[in-house]
């Protein structure tokens, strides 16, 4: 005789379900500190502008900071701890001597703390100050979804393995993405974050000559570009010099770092693939264009791409702690 169908326990594990879901999606808000440190946004907000007017790149540097923090562990923060090469996350490959912008979210922090002290948490600060730095460089603004706690550990393998470099194919980037939650439409929007800032030239090259071993220039980068490059970055040099990731377009952010893309001036070889690439046309290609064409379009996609990857993983409720200094665990 077959038992008939316990209703109640179905409906009863499915509302636990939904209950859970809604939690796990609702512990960041954009009034987590309405009421225990109200001032926080203003506080962020006039710390990054004196830290911009300063030093215009420090926008794009403070942006990198909140995508390299939220790939490696979530966004905990983990990225600012101080350490050697096997604690900290800094002498990562794609971090030391590359990542920057760390005395800057010092002096939010203690700015911060001075308002009110031991509430806000790091990773949070990264947050405000990555969207803080597109809105002052003439890109979009959007309400960032708050109260993350700060993580205990580096993760130095992690970032080593998890961090998209400049030299990774297309597949390998979208890899990546995928494995933090992120898809395509990510991949190629936060891509566009390289419309501000600037890059060493031992991140690009590798494509001005003997390109994969052709004997030549990458043939994927404009002509005039590349000889303007090589004498940027002579063969004899450290590699140090930099140029701008977004040309003509260098402090703006905007959509010109896709039309650049269409015009094969891109500037390192993971921008160029996105349009440029036999992978691409699947899969990327008709996002730059689409872009390239829109700014609209790719302002709503990098909003949406920024809040999905702010909340990758975030620690919350009594797990890790509210650091008083972001180098350091309490």
């Amino acid at each position: 005789m077959r038992k008939p169908c316990n209703f109640t326990l179905y409906y009863s594990l499915f509302v636990t379900f939904m209950i859970m879901f809604v939690v796990v999606n609702s512990q960041l808000t954009t009034d987590f500190y309405a009421k225990t440190c109200p001032s926080v946004l203003k506080v962020v907000r006039k710390e990054v502008q004196n830290a911009i007017k300063n030093e215009m790149r420090m926008a794009a540097s403070l942006l990198r900071l909140h995508f390299h923090d939220c790939f490696v562990n979530g966004c905990d923060g983990s990225l600012l701890l101080d350490g050697n090469s096997t604690t900290s996350e800094k002498f990562a490959a794609g971090n030391i001597n590359s990542a920057r912008g760390f005395e800057v979210i010092d002096n939010i922090k203690k700015a911060v703390e001075d308002a009110c002290s031991g509430v806000v948490s790091c990773a949070d600060i990264l947050a405000i100050a990555a969207r803080d730095s597109v809105l002052l460089s003439g890109g979009p603004t959007w309400k960032v979804r708050l109260g993350r706690r700060d993580g205990l550990i580096g993760n130095v393998s992690g970032a080593n393995s998890g961090l998209p470099a400049p030299f990774h194919s297309l597949n390998t980037i979208i890899s990546m993405f995928q494995v933090v939650g992120l898809n395509v439409t990510d991949v190629v929007s936060l891509s566009g974050a390289h419309t501000i800032g600037l890059a060493k030239c031992a991140t690009f090259d590798n494509r001005l000559t003997n390109f994969s071993g052709s004997g030549g220039p990458d043939t994927t980068l404009d002509t005039t570009l590349v000889t303007e490059l090589q004498n940027l970055c002579p063969s004899t040099s450290d590699g140090n010099n930099t140029a701008p990731l977004d040309r003509n377009s260098t402090d703006l952010f905007d959509n010109h770092y896709f039309k650049n893309l269409l015009n094969q001036r891109g500037l390192l070889e993971s921008d160029q693939i996105l349009y440029s690439s036999n992978d691409a046309i699947p899969t990327t290609k008709t996002l730059v264009e689409t872009y390239s064409n829109s700014s609209s379009v790719f302002f709503s996609d990098f909003v949406n791409s920024m809040i999905k990857m702010g909340n990758i993983s975030p620690l919350t409720g009594s797990n890790g702690e509210i650091r008083k200094n972001c180098r350091v665990i309490n």
